[in-house]
């Protein structure tokens, strides 16, 4: 299905957003729907629109049907996007070097002149990154922050190479002291050209199960050992399985202070972790289609800790508000040294 096509379900986010998103994502790609009043979008006088039978069983034929004219007045707006994809195929203590390319969606965000956090393209003009890495800033102009993407090294970068910030947004319910929905989107102040080195990352679904387990990968900039006060001069990454919230916050690890939009991943024996200047950066896990930004680089004890593994911002709680603030244009640590910006 190509951009802006347009579906006339007999009601309101039926069969036709789901059909929709099977066929984006058999095909390595993201899609996008919401369902929109006709006089909300422009329509030519040539449109014609696909009217979607729920429930109805049998080929795609009996499923769709065109029709010259949409008569509910009640449309799904799709729209697809490549993402999750590396060509040809971490704050990070315990990690090893990453090739040019490995982690195409990992972009590097400075403050004036030095780096202080990670985060993850999500479209040209989006980066996703931890609320705790620019909140403190809140009353700075946006523009005071670039954005590096397409780099392994802090070498090789030059300043004019960076974009500029032309909006920041963190979630409104972030919560400086527990760190619960620590989460920001930057808009650029100019589109990144894809390429290569350059992607997008995928979404996680609104409904995955995360099993303990999983195997996850962290990448950043971040301390390659506790305490060593600068970030590292080439990307790191680690890969870091997934654990369960309730052992997570056990008496023993984190005693009840995980929420729901918080996950784990990392080792109980300590050793591999993400560390400071790592924050706001990715933790991806792959699907049968693609990579998936699952967390967010947020908070943890210590780095590389026993039983103080990373903490993550769980982002499939918050796709909602992601959606609301990028496609609708809207814009609308706990902060102790467990924090980790730098």
């Amino acid at each position: 299905m190509a951009e802006g096509s347009h579906f006339d379900p007999y009601s309101p986010f039926s069969k036709g957003d789901d059909l929709g998103k099977s066929r984006c994502l058999k095909a390595g790609r993201m899609a996008h729907q919401k369902g929109v009043n006709l006089t909300d979008v422009k329509v030519n006088d040539t449109q014609e629109f696909v009217q979607v039978r729920p429930h109805q069983e049998g080929s795609l034929e009996d499923v769709w049907q065109v029709r010259s004219s949409c008569e509910s007045g009640r449309i799904v707006a799709l729209k697809c996007s490549e993402c999750g994809l590396r060509p040809g195929t971490v704050r990070v203590v315990g990690g090893a070097d990453v090739p040019p390319g490995r982690w195409p969606w990992q972009v590097s965000v400075y403050h004036g002149s030095q780096h202080r956090c990670g985060g993850s393209v999500l479209a040209r003009e989006w980066i996703v990154t931890a609320a705790h890495c620019v909140h403190s800033y809140r009353r700075l102009q946006a523009s005071a922050w670039l954005v590096f993407a397409g780099i392994v090294t802090h070498g090789s970068i030059k300043q004019e190479a960076g974009v500029s910030v032309k909006k920041i947004i963190y979630h409104p319910l972030y919560n400086d002291n527990s760190l619960d929905y620590d989460i920001a989107l930057m808009k650029l102040q100019v589109p990144l050209n894809f390429s290569d080195a350059i992607r997008a990352v995928c979404l996680p679904p609104s409904h995955q199960d995360l099993f303990q387990g999983t195997p996850c990968w962290v990448s950043g900039w971040g301390y390659t050992r506790p305490g060593q006060a600068q970030v590292t001069e080439t990307l790191k990454e680690a890969l870091v399985p997934l654990i369960g919230t309730k052992r997570c916050n056990s008496s023993c690890v984190y005693a009840g202070e995980l929420t729901a939009r918080m996950l784990c991943a990392g080792y109980l024996h300590g050793e591999i972790d993400a560390c400071q200047g790592d924050s706001g950066g990715p933790l991806v896990c792959q699907d049968e289609v693609a990579w998936r930004l699952v967390g967010i680089v947020s908070w943890g004890q210590g780095c590389a800790e026993p039983n103080h593994p990373g903490v993550y911002t769980n982002v499939a709680q918050l796709l909602p508000w992601i959606y609301h603030v990028t496609e609708d244009r809207k814009f609308t640590t706990r902060k102790t040294p467990d924090a980790r910006p730098t």
